[in-house]
């Protein structure tokens, strides 16, 4: 393998410290009773801007594989050495978010197994040994190759109890297995939109962010890469969007549509932001996103536990919360517009701690 010259990637971290503010913004407004509709999942079928956010931190995952993993083979680190290192990462970001589903009941038979940490831990794990034995070509064929086995099986394979394939919520192949094989606490009662079956096609996420990784590890120029990008990117949306037609865009399925259009679209943005920020070197812009970046899996905890904190906290009988947003009684201001000026703040709060760590260069890998 020929030796590349590394250099941090800043768009990358900002890429994944934008999409953790992003995911903050989103998970807690100051009332679920008022958001605005982009800030919200599609309800089954379609795309918001909020359905983008956890496929392009999947994306990122897998870009973060190819450039670390392959830095680590140059320096000769033995394989044997980062096997270890990514099982016991993979456990523990599977621990944490078992832990953050039981501080919100405490009880062991309210425990919800899957979630948005599991998932990434799963993928992770599969995806970073996958990277360490295979060639880019075949981790292209296979990427390829989940998407349409995991299309023919949602669209032929009869759904138990019907007569044919079923894509309806709660009724399809993905929602019968999870109610067969996955323990615990179903996030929508008889299925999960982070279950067993779903879990699949974010493989092929994640596999389409280490062959954008191929991409910027490669010999041509960074105006090349960019260009590359923006090609490849546009042509993956593209076809998506075509198979759309057949196989709907669904989050909730993590539908092969899904993964082409979302994936597609992390190209295009990286590749602006690599044009951006490490070509131009509009480093000011990318500065917020920068220090949400090198610490994402940390700052999505904190948030986490801060919520359990300020949703709790009473003020004049609500929670911290609904009192904010309730001051849009006496003013002018709305209560979907307050909603949002919440998360707006909770997303600086959250800036805080980030920011401490980035001065004082701690990084924190669960």
């Amino acid at each position: 393998m020929r030796k590349t010259e590394f250099k941090r990637l800043l768009s990358l971290d900002a890429f994944r410290g934008f999409t953790i503010a992003a995911m903050i913004l989103v998970n807690f407004p100051g009332s679920w009773s008022h958001v605005y509709p982009p800030l919200l999942h599609a309800e089954w079928n379609g795309l918001t801007p909020t359905d983008l956010i956890f496929p392009f931190f999947i994306f990122i995952v897998g870009v973060s594989i190819a450039l670390a993993y392959t830095k680590l083979i140059q320096k000769g680190v033995s394989k044997r050495r980062m096997h270890g290192k990514i099982l016991f990462r993979s456990v523990k970001i599977f621990a944490v978010g078992l832990l953050l589903n039981y501080i919100h009941h405490f009880k062991l038979s309210e425990l919800r197994y899957a979630g948005v940490l599991q998932r990434i831990a799963i993928v992770f794990l599969v995806c970073s040994l996958f990277f360490l034995h295979s060639r880019w070509i075949c981790q292209l064929i296979t990427g390829a190759g989940l998407l349409v086995l995991y299309w023919l099986a949602m669209t032929l394979i009869p759904t138990p109890g019907y007569q044919s394939a079923m894509l309806e919520p709660g009724v399809n192949l993905a929602a019968w297995i999870d109610s067969q094989l996955l323990p615990g606490r179903l996030w929508q009662g008889t299925w999960d939109p982070e279950g067993i079956l779903s879990t699949v096609p974010a493989l092929g996420t994640c596999i389409m962010g280490m062959l954008t990784g191929k991409i910027i590890l490669s010999d041509i120029s960074q105006d090349r890469k960019v260009i590359w990008l923006f090609i490849l990117g546009f042509a993956a949306s593209a076809l998506g969007y075509i198979w759309s037609w057949d196989f709907p865009l669904n989050k909730n399925l993590w539908t092969s549509s899904y993964v082409l259009i979302t994936g597609g679209l992390a190209m295009v943005t990286l590749a602006a932001g690599i044009h951006l920020i490490d070509t131009l070197k509009y480093y000011k812009f990318a500065r917020i996103g920068i220090v949400y970046g090198v610490n994402a899996i940390t700052v999505y905890v904190l948030a986490d536990l801060f919520a359990f904190l300020f949703y709790q906290l009473p003020i004049a009988g609500t929670g911290l919360n609904e009192h904010f947003v309730s001051l849009a009684d006496d003013s002018f201001f709305s209560h979907k517009f307050l909603s949002m000026v919440y998360a707006l703040l909770f997303i600086g709060i959250n800036y805080a701690p980030a920011y401490w760590l980035y001065r004082k260069k701690i990084y924190i890998k669960l």
